[in-house]
Protein backbone atom coordinates (compact mmCIF):
# COMPACT_ATOMS: atom_id res chain seq x y z
CA UNK A 1 0.00 0.00 0.00
CA UNK A 2 1.38 3.56 -1.13
CA UNK A 3 1.99 6.58 1.61
CA UNK A 4 1.02 9.39 0.47
CA UNK A 5 -2.52 11.87 0.23
CA UNK A 6 -6.09 10.61 -0.79
CA UNK A 7 -8.24 13.30 -2.41
CA UNK A 8 -11.66 12.73 -0.96
CA UNK A 9 -15.10 15.07 -2.19
CA UNK A 10 -16.77 14.63 1.42
CA UNK A 11 -20.50 14.13 1.15
CA UNK A 12 -23.25 15.93 3.47
CA UNK A 13 -24.16 14.03 6.36
CA UNK A 14 -20.87 12.38 7.17
CA UNK A 15 -18.21 13.48 9.61
CA UNK A 16 -14.37 13.92 8.55
CA UNK A 17 -14.14 10.96 10.92
CA UNK A 18 -16.73 9.12 9.38
CA UNK A 19 -14.80 9.34 5.98
CA UNK A 20 -11.17 7.94 7.69
CA UNK A 21 -12.36 5.11 9.20
CA UNK A 22 -14.70 4.01 5.66
CA UNK A 23 -11.01 4.62 4.19
CA UNK A 24 -9.30 2.80 7.48
CA UNK A 25 -11.67 -0.74 6.78
CA UNK A 26 -11.56 -0.02 2.39
CA UNK A 27 -7.44 -0.17 2.34
CA UNK A 28 -6.41 -1.93 5.66
CA UNK A 29 -4.50 0.85 6.87
CA UNK A 30 -4.42 2.16 10.44
CA UNK A 31 -2.49 5.07 10.18
CA UNK A 32 -4.93 7.49 8.19
CA UNK A 33 -4.75 11.41 9.30
CA UNK A 34 -6.62 14.31 7.76
CA UNK A 35 -5.17 17.80 6.49
CA UNK A 36 -8.24 20.02 8.52
CA UNK A 37 -11.61 18.43 9.45
CA UNK A 38 -15.10 19.50 7.57
CA UNK A 39 -18.80 19.63 9.83
CA UNK A 40 -21.10 17.16 8.54
CA UNK A 41 -22.85 19.71 7.00
CA UNK A 42 -20.26 21.06 4.54
CA UNK A 43 -19.12 18.99 1.33
CA UNK A 44 -15.77 18.90 -0.24
CA UNK A 45 -12.66 18.64 -0.77
CA UNK A 46 -11.06 16.42 2.60
CA UNK A 47 -7.19 15.32 2.60
CA UNK A 48 -6.87 11.97 3.60
CA UNK A 49 -3.15 11.37 4.39
CA UNK A 50 -2.39 7.56 4.26
CA UNK A 51 0.22 5.68 6.11
CA UNK A 52 2.83 6.27 8.74
CA UNK A 53 5.13 8.58 6.32
CA UNK A 54 2.34 10.70 5.15
CA UNK A 55 0.49 11.01 8.49
CA UNK A 56 3.97 12.68 9.91
CA UNK A 57 3.47 15.88 7.76
CA UNK A 58 -0.15 16.46 8.92
CA UNK A 59 1.00 19.91 10.54
CA UNK A 60 2.37 21.00 7.34
CA UNK A 61 -1.26 19.96 5.54
CA UNK A 62 -2.93 21.57 8.16
CA UNK A 63 -1.13 24.93 7.67
CA UNK A 64 -2.48 24.97 4.02
CA UNK A 65 -4.83 27.80 2.85
CA UNK A 66 -8.33 26.93 2.33
CA UNK A 67 -11.39 28.74 -0.51
CA UNK A 68 -14.27 27.65 -0.03
CA UNK A 69 -17.89 28.39 -1.20
CA UNK A 70 -21.46 29.15 0.89
CA UNK A 71 -24.46 30.35 1.34
CA UNK A 72 -25.90 32.87 4.37
CA UNK A 73 -29.35 32.89 5.28
CA UNK A 74 -30.20 36.44 7.08
CA UNK A 75 -32.73 36.80 10.01
CA UNK A 76 -32.25 33.79 11.88
CA UNK A 77 -29.46 32.13 14.20
CA UNK A 78 -28.20 29.03 15.42
CA UNK A 79 -26.57 28.02 18.08
CA UNK A 80 -24.21 26.25 15.73
CA UNK A 81 -24.09 29.44 13.10
CA UNK A 82 -24.95 26.88 10.94
CA UNK A 83 -28.12 24.74 9.47
CA UNK A 84 -27.80 21.72 11.77
CA UNK A 85 -28.37 24.26 14.99
CA UNK A 86 -31.30 25.02 16.84
CA UNK A 87 -32.70 28.60 16.28
CA UNK A 88 -31.76 31.13 18.68
CA UNK A 89 -32.80 34.10 17.85
CA UNK A 90 -34.48 35.77 15.14
CA UNK A 91 -34.21 39.52 13.50
CA UNK A 92 -35.68 41.56 10.55
CA UNK A 93 -33.04 41.92 7.70
CA UNK A 94 -32.96 45.63 6.57
CA UNK A 95 -33.65 46.28 2.72
CA UNK A 96 -29.76 45.55 1.33
CA UNK A 97 -27.81 46.23 -1.67
CA UNK A 98 -25.50 44.50 -3.36
CA UNK A 99 -22.92 47.56 -2.62
CA UNK A 100 -23.79 47.61 1.01
CA UNK A 101 -22.82 43.42 1.31
CA UNK A 102 -19.82 44.62 -1.00
CA UNK A 103 -18.71 47.10 1.96
CA UNK A 104 -19.86 44.82 4.75
CA UNK A 105 -16.75 42.09 3.47
CA UNK A 106 -14.76 45.27 3.42
CA UNK A 107 -14.35 45.36 6.67
CA UNK A 108 -13.93 41.72 7.37
CA UNK A 109 -11.00 41.50 4.59
CA UNK A 110 -7.12 40.67 5.62
CA UNK A 111 -6.04 39.82 8.92
CA UNK A 112 -9.25 39.82 11.25
CA UNK A 113 -9.97 38.14 15.41
CA UNK A 114 -12.22 36.08 14.29
CA UNK A 115 -14.93 34.27 17.41
CA UNK A 116 -14.69 30.53 17.73
CA UNK A 117 -17.74 28.81 17.56
CA UNK A 118 -19.39 26.78 20.48
CA UNK A 119 -19.83 24.17 18.70
CA UNK A 120 -16.65 23.67 17.08
CA UNK A 121 -13.90 21.06 17.15
CA UNK A 122 -11.25 23.52 19.27
CA UNK A 123 -10.21 21.89 22.57
CA UNK A 124 -10.70 23.38 26.56
CA UNK A 125 -8.68 21.32 28.57
CA UNK A 126 -8.40 18.60 26.72
CA UNK A 127 -12.17 18.54 25.54
CA UNK A 128 -14.05 19.84 22.18
CA UNK A 129 -15.71 22.72 22.48
CA UNK A 130 -18.84 21.20 20.78
CA UNK A 131 -18.96 18.38 23.80
CA UNK A 132 -19.27 20.91 26.38
CA UNK A 133 -21.86 22.88 24.56
CA UNK A 134 -24.05 20.21 24.29
CA UNK A 135 -23.72 19.77 28.08
CA UNK A 136 -24.53 23.23 28.75
CA UNK A 137 -21.60 23.79 29.99
CA UNK A 138 -21.47 27.61 30.10
CA UNK A 139 -18.42 28.44 28.02
CA UNK A 140 -16.26 32.17 27.45
CA UNK A 141 -15.89 33.08 24.15
CA UNK A 142 -12.62 32.29 21.99
CA UNK A 143 -11.21 34.12 19.36
CA UNK A 144 -8.52 33.61 17.20
CA UNK A 145 -6.27 35.47 14.34
CA UNK A 146 -7.33 34.81 10.57
CA UNK A 147 -6.70 36.12 7.32
CA UNK A 148 -9.32 36.04 5.05
CA UNK A 149 -10.00 37.29 1.02
CA UNK A 150 -13.51 37.70 -0.03
CA UNK A 151 -14.61 37.07 -3.80
CA UNK A 152 -18.01 36.38 -5.57
CA UNK A 153 -19.87 37.84 -2.92
CA UNK A 154 -23.40 37.91 -4.44
CA UNK A 155 -27.18 39.72 -2.64
CA UNK A 156 -29.24 36.59 -4.21
CA UNK A 157 -32.36 37.92 -2.95
CA UNK A 158 -33.31 39.88 0.18
CA UNK A 159 -32.51 37.27 2.95
CA UNK A 160 -29.01 35.42 1.32
CA UNK A 161 -25.46 36.20 -0.25
CA UNK A 162 -23.52 33.50 -1.71
CA UNK A 163 -19.97 34.61 -1.20
CA UNK A 164 -16.32 32.45 -2.06
CA UNK A 165 -13.88 33.26 0.46
CA UNK A 166 -9.85 32.57 0.76
CA UNK A 167 -8.35 32.54 4.03
CA UNK A 168 -5.73 30.80 6.22
CA UNK A 169 -6.22 28.32 8.32
CA UNK A 170 -8.21 28.35 11.46
CA UNK A 171 -10.68 29.66 9.78
CA UNK A 172 -14.56 29.12 10.58
CA UNK A 173 -16.94 30.12 7.30
CA UNK A 174 -19.32 30.14 9.88
CA UNK A 175 -18.10 32.54 11.86
CA UNK A 176 -17.42 35.01 8.99
CA UNK A 177 -21.03 34.47 8.30
CA UNK A 178 -22.36 35.52 11.69
CA UNK A 179 -20.06 38.46 11.63
CA UNK A 180 -20.83 39.54 8.05
CA UNK A 181 -24.71 39.35 9.20
CA UNK A 182 -23.66 41.38 11.77
CA UNK A 183 -22.26 44.37 9.25
CA UNK A 184 -25.62 44.24 7.96
CA UNK A 185 -27.82 44.93 11.31
CA UNK A 186 -29.15 41.41 11.79
CA UNK A 187 -28.07 37.97 12.19
CA UNK A 188 -27.55 35.19 10.18
CA UNK A 189 -26.43 31.06 9.70
CA UNK A 190 -24.31 29.21 7.08
CA UNK A 191 -27.54 27.25 4.53
CA UNK A 192 -24.56 25.53 2.85
CA UNK A 193 -21.02 25.23 2.57
CA UNK A 194 -18.36 23.21 0.35
CA UNK A 195 -14.57 23.08 0.42
CA UNK A 196 -12.94 24.35 -2.79
CA UNK A 197 -9.44 23.91 -2.80
CA UNK A 198 -7.20 23.31 0.11
CA UNK A 199 -3.63 24.84 -0.58
CA UNK A 200 -3.12 24.08 -4.64
CA UNK A 201 -5.24 20.94 -4.15
CA UNK A 202 -8.95 21.10 -5.96
CA UNK A 203 -11.73 18.98 -5.13
CA UNK A 204 -12.44 18.45 -9.17
CA UNK A 205 -9.53 16.51 -8.42
CA UNK A 206 -10.70 13.99 -5.92
CA UNK A 207 -12.81 10.75 -5.03
CA UNK A 208 -16.46 10.87 -4.50
CA UNK A 209 -16.58 10.17 -0.99
CA UNK A 210 -20.23 8.67 -2.16
CA UNK A 211 -18.53 5.68 -3.30
CA UNK A 212 -15.65 4.94 -1.00
CA UNK A 213 -17.49 2.05 0.93
CA UNK A 214 -18.32 -0.04 -2.33
CA UNK A 215 -15.02 0.97 -3.85
CA UNK A 216 -12.20 -1.45 -5.24
CA UNK A 217 -9.53 -1.59 -3.10
CA UNK A 218 -7.32 -1.53 -5.39
CA UNK A 219 -9.08 1.54 -7.33
CA UNK A 220 -8.56 3.25 -4.38
CA UNK A 221 -4.84 2.48 -3.61
CA UNK A 222 -4.26 3.71 -7.05
CA UNK A 223 -5.66 7.24 -6.07
CA UNK A 224 -3.01 7.67 -3.58
CA UNK A 225 -0.76 10.18 -4.59
CA UNK A 226 3.24 10.65 -3.18
CA UNK A 227 3.73 13.96 -0.94
CA UNK A 228 6.15 16.03 -3.57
Amino acid sequence: MPSGILLIDKPKDFSSHDIIAIARRVLQVKKIGHSGTLDPMATGLLILLVGREATKQQSIFLRLDKTYTATLSLGTLTDSWDAYGEVISQQPVPPLTQAQVEQATLALTGTIEQPIPFFSAKKINGKPMYALARKGTDLERKYNQVTVQWQQVKLTDEKTITFTVHCSCGTYVRALGYLLAQKLGTVGHLRQLRRLQIGPYQVAESFDGNLLKTTDPKVLSQRIKAIV
